[in-house]
């Protein structure tokens, strides 16, 4: 009994030793569990990979915020291959469209436009699949586009039937920005016209001279020089080999500024067409032969939010 005696505040001194280890380390795991709530990150957030839903001709994956309105004017000058004769295009026979989106929903955009061409009507809907973040989540930003063109000439001489007059384009389009300056985007696209120029054969059948589907891609960039000037640039390669009239593709390169409620684009392009079933399907003028042409877009934003 006196050995235990003796040893007993040494055992005494451990085990408070011991508590005082454990209290130390449940305090440091405390501190730790504050540490990791305070320290938490932040959400991830949607980049910003283009400010307008328009790069030239094409629409970009940027679907506007809910409760937005969009009124664009695309204008196109005539090609400047004639020279001083009808100054460089500006005086030549020009295209226009007038355009209005509005985005109901988040991530939904519809619209509808008038374009001078062929006396053009086209119903659009946009869609944002997913969006690229400002770190973790998608890399990429998807987007699907789809419009209805109706052309709105006399149907004597033009048509054989009212639904000759509709033409359909379909998209999707991938996006990133690559850095703080570089945004790029590629799309694969469909067209499909009802009505096709077409030829009587030797037997009296009717031949269509070109297919009713064209696929196509484009490859669009933007890098910024400032905070609200950039350079954009936008390329459309039709792929599907037709009969004859086989579509040419479209180069487009130029500057684009951005305000707050602004957004204008001044460009040159060797497509008069604006409709992109159009331009992937009826471009004929060839950039080699300096079959350019001026054009701009101008948008304007409302939010009400």
């Amino acid at each position: 009994m006196k050995k235990i005696n003796n040893y007993f505040p040494v055992i005494l001194k451990m085990t408070a030793l011991c508590m005082l280890s454990f209290l130390l380390s449940s305090w440091n795991a405390v501190l730790a569990q504050d540490s990791t709530v305070v320290e938490e990150k932040p959400k991830p957030v949607p980049v910003t990979i283009f400010e307008s839903q328009y790069m030239v001709d094409n629409q970009t994956a940027t679907v506007p915020r809910k409760k937005s309105l969009v009124v664009t004017i695309q204008h196109r000058f005539g090609t400047v291959d004639k020279g001083k004769q009808d100054m460089w295009g500006i005086f030549g026979s020009a295209n226009i469209r007038l355009g209005f989106n509005y985005t109901p929903i988040n991530n939904l955009a519809i619209g509808f436009g008038g374009t001078k061409m062929n006396s053009l009507f086209d119903f659009n809907a946009k869609y944002a699949l997913v969006k690229q973040m400002d770190h973790g989540g998608f890399p990429v930003s998807i987007t699907l586009f789809g419009t209805v063109g109706i052309d709105g000439r006399p149907k004597p001489g033009n048509f054989v039937d009212d639904a000759d007059r509709y033409s359909y384009f379909g998209q999707i389009m991938f996006a990133r920005k690559v850095t703080e300056k570089l945004s790029v985007q590629v799309s694969p696209s469909l067209t499909h016209f009802n009505n096709v120029a077409a030829y009587v054969d030797k037997n009296g059948n009717i031949a269509p001279t070109m297919n009713n589907n064209n696929f196509a891609i484009a490859f669009l960039g933007r890098y910024k020089l400032t905070e609200k000037f950039h350079l954009i640039a936008n390329y459309d390669q039709p792929l599907t080999q037709h009969l004859t009239n086989n579509p040419l593709p479209n180069l487009c390169f130029g500057f684009e500024s951005v305000t707050s409620g602004h957004i204008f684009q001044v460009f040159i392009a060797n497509s008069s067409n604006i409709l992109q079933q159009y331009v992937n399907m009826y471009n004929q003028n060839n950039y080699t032969l300096n079959q350019f042409l001026i054009g701009f877009n101008i948008t304007r934003k409302w939010n009400f939010n």
